[in-house]
């Protein structure tokens, strides 16, 4: 019998204490506006009911790896672990933690506030997906569909994201040539 599931909160948010057993990779399903308190509310694949509400420094590392638009978030993929060094009110508390994420092509260094005043490098990993909803360099090389090739774009790296430019600028210079 696995007990984790007994242990689980009654919350409307995931919480540091769901990644006690190990780290996981969440897909990003939604990205809603929160309360002044809790801004952001990023929905999971694997938590349907309970949000992901990053705190301030792993809001930063999102926009610095994805940018400022949540729809570039969605069909991305997270490594979330329980930090337990995480503080509150000057007390240990533990929180959620960023390690990796799909949509950068190297480690991500951020300079996060760790302490007022205090400033301390940050790193995240890229995360390699090689499941069926990953893309694969060849997909985007054979793909000859416009509106596919748009579709892959929220799912692809930054690397494929070039890629997939460079296969839709081919694509127009033969539809161009044809005419």
């Amino acid at each position: 019998m696995d007990l984790s599931q007994s242990i689980q909160p009654k919350s409307d948010q995931i919480n540091a204490d769901d990644f006690m057993g190990s780290p996981m990779t969440v897909t990003i399903t939604d990205v809603k506006a929160g309360s002044s308190e809790q801004p952001v509310n990023i929905m999971l694949k694997e938590f349907p009911r309970r949000a992901y509400r990053p705190s301030k420094s792993m809001r930063r590392v999102l926009v610095a790896a994805w940018g400022k638009d949540s729809r570039a978030y969605i069909g991305q993929k997270l490594t979330l672990y329980r930090d337990p060094t995480v503080t509150f009110g000057g007390e240990p508390v533990g929180g959620i933690k960023i390690s990796h994420m799909t949509g950068i092509d190297k480690p991500l260094r951020v300079a996060l506030t760790v302490k007022r005043g205090k400033r301390a490098p940050y790193e995240v990993q890229p995360l390699v997906t090689h499941e069926a909803g990953g893309l694969t360099d060849t997909q985007i090389a054979e793909c000859s569909d416009l509106d596919e090739l748009r579709a892959m774009w929220n799912r692809a790296s930054t690397v494929q994201q070039q890629q997939i430019t460079r296969r839709v600028n081919e694509l127009k210079g033969e539809v161009e040539n044809n005419d």
